[in-house]
Order: structure tokens, then C-alpha cells, then sequence
């Protein structure tokens, strides 16, 4: 076996992930006296372009393998939530938002669905990505959580029919308070958070209250979105917590950050597919094989009584 390749056996997936990926950098010209301090920590000066090209190419097999791999059971809560890295475009580096699927199948467990670079963000964007998860098998989806993204509102009615969007309720926040002076989010914020958990009306009472304390653009933002942050209460009580925001995928994207600090800046599409990928390979095997997320049963018998509700049984009795 060729020395680099013993030298390199011995780190984990994503080891080797972020290694190529500064590997790559390096090769592409960027010499950064991080870089630089990484490779004489690892000990990987030197290193040849074969070397390079042959570690990627494993790692992409494995990361393309379970990215496209089917959806073999219903997904009955997707969650969608992204995460902005720093990567070159030609000569030029440009952040991206990287978009993360995660879903909740109908036995309670989570599951990673998959991830994808947004070159756009527009409601054609998000529907090629809902097409994209329909054709590897998703079904049964009920609930789309997200933040505010454009077009994803119109996107998921189109293609999920019957379903509906929730808007994560930290970004509906955080989009308020972006639209109120620092001065007034001590007075304002226990105010909105006392009501959102209540129906629309009361959040009206609020956008109406901000609006005549002279905070228009809030008091907007407010009514724009209060039909999309109470969808989850169509849900069992017990689910509510875990599915009125995307924290689920919270640890997920702090792993990203831990991981990609290290690289700072990505050099290809393809490096970042390569590490987030093999990130996501190791989480998904603890979701799957790990406690249930949510017990499902109470959903089911919900969904049962809708059913009889429709379609009421009858004794045969005339």
C-alpha cells in the first residue's frame, strides 16, 4: 500500500473530507498561513495530485450513494433549513446557502434526505428540490417547516396538494425583530412570543397594537406571515414543540460550522457536497439507529379518526 494512502487510512470520512478539501485549495494556489499550519500539523506536505483526485473520488462514491439513495417510508414532517458557506466560483468567492433535508418518517425516527447548493432562490428552485425528494420515493408529507424563504410558501402547495407550510417560529421572530429599533425588542418580543401560540386573532391584536405604537414594517411582517406559524397545532399536542421551528437540524448545522471552520473557505462545489455529505452520513446512522423522535401513534390515530370522519362507518343496519 502507497505511503500517502496508509498515511491517510487512519482518519475518520470526515477527516479525509476536510483534508481533500484543503488539499484542494492548496493545489488550486490558496497557501493561507492556516492552511499552511494544518498541513504541517497533519503531517500531508507533498502530497501528490493523484493522491488528491484518489481520495476524492472514494469519498464521492460513498456521499453520491447515500445522498440519491431512496426514500423507502413516508415522511410525514420534511424540514428544511440552511446554512451559508463561503465558496470559489472562478476566481471569486461567493456565499451560498446550502439547503439541509431532514424529515420525520411515519415510525418516529428522523432521517437526512439530503442537501443542495442554492444557485437561486425562487419558488422553481424549491420546487425542482421537492421534485428531485418525490422522484427518489418521498410521500405522505403533511407539514413543510422552513424558514422564510422565497417562494417556498407557493412551492410546497404546489407540490405537496393537501399539505402545509409552517414557518419556523425563531425566524418568524427574528424577522420582526429586524424591523423594530433596538430600543423597543425588551417591550415588543415578550408581547409577540405571549401570542403566538394563541390563533391569528390574537397575533392581530398584536400587528395592530405595533402599528399604532408607530412600528409599521414589524406590525407588516407580522400579518404577512401569522396564517403560516400555527399550522403545526393541526398536529398531536406532543409533537408541537419539535415542530414548530427547524431546531431539530440545530446540531446538524453547528457540526457544519465546526467542520468547515477549519477549511474557511471551500474551493468547489464538489469539496462542499464531499464534506457536509460524509457529515451527514455519520448523524443520519445515530438518527436511524438511535431513540425514536417522536411517537407516532397519537398522529395515527388522528389521522384514522379524519378518516372515518370523511368517511363514517355504518353498522349495515338500515
Amino acid at each position: 500500500m502507497p505511503f500517502e494512502t496508509t498515511v491517510f487510512e487512519k482518519y475518520s470520512r470526515v477527516e479525509r473530507a476536510v483534508i481533500n478539501a484543503i488539499l484542494e485549495s492548496y493545489k488550486e494556489g490558496v497557501s493561507t498561513r492556516k492552511i499552511q499550519s494544518i498541513m504541517n500539523q497533519l503531517g500531508i506536505q507533498g502530497v501528490s495530485a493523484d493522491t488528491v483526485s484518489r481520495m476524492a473520488t472514494e469519498l464521492d462514491e460513498h456521499v453520491h450513494e447515500f445522498l440519491n439513495r431512496p426514500i423507502e417510508q413516508s415522511i410525514i414532517y420534511l424540514i428544511v433549513d440552511a446554512t451559508y458557506l463561503k465558496i470559489r466560483q472562478r476566481s471569486r468567492y461567493v456565499n451560498q446557502a446550502v439547503l439541509l433535508n431532514v424529515g420525520v418518517r411515519a415510525d418516529g425516527y428522523r432521517e437526512i434526505l439530503g442537501i443542495k447548493i442554492a444557485d437561486r432562490e425562487d419558488e422553481g428552485f424549491w420546487l425542482s428540490l421537492f421534485e428531485d425528494l418525490k422522484n427518489r420515493g418521498l410521500v405522505g408529507t403533511q407539514l413543510v417547516i422552513s424558514d422564510g424563504h422565497k417562494g417556498i410558501r407557493n412551492a410546497v402547495h404546489r407540490a405537496f396538494p393537501g399539505a402545509s407550510w409552517q414557518l419556523c417560529h425563531i425566524h418568524y421572530l427574528r424577522a420582526i425583530m429586524r424591523n423594530l429599533p433596538r430600543k423597543a425588542i425588551p417591550e415588543v418580543l415578550p408581547m409577540i412570543k405571549e401570542k403566538l401560540n394563541g390563533g391569528e386573532d390574537e397575533l392581530g391584536f398584536v400587528a395592530q397594537e405595533l402599528d399604532r405604537m408607530g412600528y409599521i414594517k414589524a406590525a407588516d411582517t407580522i400579518e404577512r406571515f401569522m396564517f403560516d406559524v400555527g399550522n403545526y397545532r393541526a398536529f398531536p399536542p406532543s409533537h408541537w414543540k419539535r415542530i414548530r421551528t427547524t431546531n431539530m437540524v440545530e446540531r446538524i448545522n453547528v457540526e457544519i460550522k465546526r467542520r468547515s471552520k477549519v477549511v474557511g473557505a471551500f474551493p468547489s462545489h464538489d469539496s462542499v457536497i464531499r464534506l457536509i455529505g460524509s457529515i451527514l452520513m455519520n448523524i443520519n446512522e445515530e438518527w436511524v439507529t438511535g431513540n425514536r423522535y417522536l411517537n407516532m401513534s397519537e398522529f395515527e390515530c388522528q389521522r384514522q379518526e379524519a378518516e372515518l370522519a370523511i368517511c363514517p362507518v355504518t353498522s349495515g343496519v338500515e
